[in-house]
């Protein structure tokens, strides 16, 4: 399995909030749940490892780095707009407005603990 995946970890509150949010509004699956702790969600090659405060990748953060950062998962999508109608219907926090630019269209949204998600059109190419 760790050849197959790429992970990330994100820092969080709350680890069922968070698999919720994940599981509901983007796509992924629950692979382990050690909640309260811990859980480990995946959608395609990502695999998102989201450490609770018990957690031991929560308590190795040094406290100066203990709040969310400008770093974010960038989730490529086919039709923006169709993926973004939802979440908004849902009250889902968007942290920008829609941006257009040569290589495509992209929005951020933050999960419940404040990390970044970005999901990302890519331009369409002749």
């Amino acid at each position: 399995m760790a050849d197959e995946f790429v992970s990330v970890r994100y820092i969080v509150q709350d680890v069922q909030e968070a698999i919720d949010f994940y599981t509901t509004h983007l796509g992924f699956e629950v692979n382990i749940s050690a909640a309260p702790a811990f859980a480990d969600v995946i959608r395609g090659r990502l695999r998102l490892l989201l450490s609770g405060p018990a957690s031991s990748g929560a308590r190795a953060t040094p406290a100066d780095s203990a709040t969310s950062g400008r770093n974010r998962i960038h989730l490529v999508v086919d039709d923006l707009d169709a993926a973004v109608a939802p979440l908004r219907d849902a009250g889902v926090c968007f942290r920008s407005d829609l941006v257009s630019g040569p290589g495509g269209r992209q929005i951020l949204l933050a999960d419940p603990a404040g990390n970044l998600i970005e999901l990302f059109q890519p331009a369409m190419r002749a």
